[in-house]
C-alpha cells in the first residue's frame, strides 16, 4: 500500500483565518477592557482642556439671563469669562466639571468600545475598512450606545452649570442638584426628569459622531497615503520597506504609517470641526431642553414646544448661538481625544 504525506496547510496573511482570529482577539475581554481605559483617558483629557468654555458655551446656548447679553459679540466669551471669575472666582470656570469627568469617563469608553466592536463586526477586512459608509455606520452606533447609558449625568452637569451664583453664596451640590431634579413635578414617574432633551440628544449624537470617526479616518488616511501628504505629515520608515523578511511590527507600521504630532492633532480637530456643524442646532434643542426644569419644574418641554421658542425669541440665528466657542472648544477637545486614544492604544499594547 502506498502512503501519501499529509501535505501541512499554509495560512496566508489576508486569508479569512487571519481575519477571524483578528476580530476574535479584538472581542476578547482583554481587548474591551484596554480600549475602554483608553477611550476613557483621552475623553477626560480632552474634556478638561476646554472646561472654561464649556461652562461658557451652556451659558449662551442655554440663555442664562446674567450673560445672555455676551452673546453674539466678538469679545464675548473673554467678556463672560470675566464675569464668571468676577461672581464665583476662578472655580466658577470648571463648575461642573468633577461631574463632566464622571460622565465622560464611561461615555468616551463605551464609545470607543462600541466603535471598535461594531468596527469588528461590519468591517472584518481590510476592504471594508477603508468604506467610510462603514465608518459612519459604526460611529453613529457608538455615540448612540454611549449616550443611552450616560445621559442623566450629562443633564446633571448642565443644571450644574447653568446655576449661578454669587461669591460667598454657598453653591449647591451634587446630591442638592439630583434631589432637586429628581423632585420637580413634571413627570409623574420621576425618573424620566433626568432624561430631558434625550430624543434630540439621540437624534444630534448619530451625525455627531458618525461624521467625527468618518471625517476622522478620511483625513488621516490622506495624511498617511496620499503623495502630496506624505512628506510633511507622516514619520519617515527607518527600514526597507521592499524586503521580503518585513517583521510584524515593520508590517504593521506600513499598513498604519505613524504621523507628526501636529498632523494627529489637525485631523483631529478637523473632525471635531466638520461634525460640530453638522449636530449644533440639535444640541442647541438639547441644552434648552435640560434645563427648562431649573426654569419651570412644572412642565415638561417638549421637543417641538423647543424648537418654536427659540425660533420665536431669536429666529434662525438662534440654533447657532455660541457656534463660535462651540468651534474653540470642539477643535481641541477632539483632537486631544483622538490624539490620546491612539497614543493609549500604543501604550496599552492594541493599536
Amino acid at each position: 500500500m502506498q502512503i501519501t504525506a499529509a501535505i501541512p496547510l499554509t495560512v496566508k496573511p489576508n486569508t479569512p483565518s487571519t481575519v477571524s482570529t483578528e476580530k476574535k482577539n479584538k472581542q476578547s475581554i482583554d481587548y474591551v477592557i484596554r480600549s475602554g481605559i483608553a477611550g476613557g483617558v483621552a475623553g477626560c483629557l480632552g474634556k478638561t482642556v476646554i472646561a472654561p468654555l464649556d461652562r461658557i458655551k451652556i451659558l449662551f446656548q442655554a440663555r442664562n439671563p446674567l450673560y445672555e447679553r455676551y452673546s453674539g459679540r466678538f469679545m464675548g466669551v473673554m467678556d463672560a469669562g470675566k464675569d464668571i471669575m468676577r461672581r464665583e472666582g476662578i472655580s466658577g470656570l470648571y463648575k461642573g466639571h468633577s461631574v463632566t469627568l464622571i460622565r465622560i469617563f464611561p461615555y468616551a469608553a463605551i464609545k470607543f468600545v462600541a466603535y471598535e466592536q461594531i468596527k469588528a463586526i461590519i468591517m472584518p477586512t481590510k476592504i471594508t475598512k477603508d468604506s467610510a459608509t462603514r465608518q459612519f455606520i459604526a460611529g453613529s452606533l457608538s455615540g448612540i450606545t454611549s449616550v443611552i447609558f450616560t445621559y442623566p449625568l450629562d443633564l446633571i452637569r448642565v443644571r450644574m452649570a447653568y446655576e449661578v451664583r454669587e461669591k460667598g453664596v454657598k453653591k449647591m451640590g451634587l446630591s442638592e442638584i439630583c434631589r432637586l431634579i429628581y423632585h420637580e413635578p413634571a413627570q409623574q414617574i420621576h425618573l424620566l426628569n433626568f432624561y430631558r432633551g434625550f430624543l434630540p440628544t439621540i437624534a444630534g449624537m448619530a451625525p455627531y459622531a458618525g461624521v467625527s470617526f468618518w471625517f476622522y479616518h478620511i483625513i488621516t488616511r490622506f495624511c498617511r497615503h496620499h503623495p502630496m501628504a506624505i512628506p510633511y505629515t507622516r514619520i519617515p520608515i527607518d527600514f526597507d520597506q521592499s524586503s521580503d523578511h518585513l517583521t510584524p511590527a515593520q508590517q504593521k507600521m506600513l499598513d498604519k504609517p505613524p504621523l507628526k504630532t501636529w498632523a494627529e492633532l489637525l485631523c483631529g480637530g478637523l473632525a471635531g470641526l466638520v461634525a460640530q456643524t453638522s449636530s449644533y442646532p440639535l444640541e442647541i434643542i438639547r441644552r434648552n431642553m435640560q434645563v427648562s426644569g431649573a426654569l419651570d419644574p412644572n412642565k415638561f418641554v417638549s421637543f417641538m414646544e423647543t424648537v418654536k421658542d427659540i425660533y420665536r425669541v431669536k429666529g434662525f440665528r438662534g440654533f447657532y448661538v455660541g457656534l463660535t466657542i462651540g468651534y474653540i472648544k470642539v477643535t481641541p477637545m477632539v483632537a486631544v481625544s483622538f490624539f490620546t486614544y491612539e497614543r493609549m492604544k500604543h501604550l496599552l499594547d492594541i493599536s
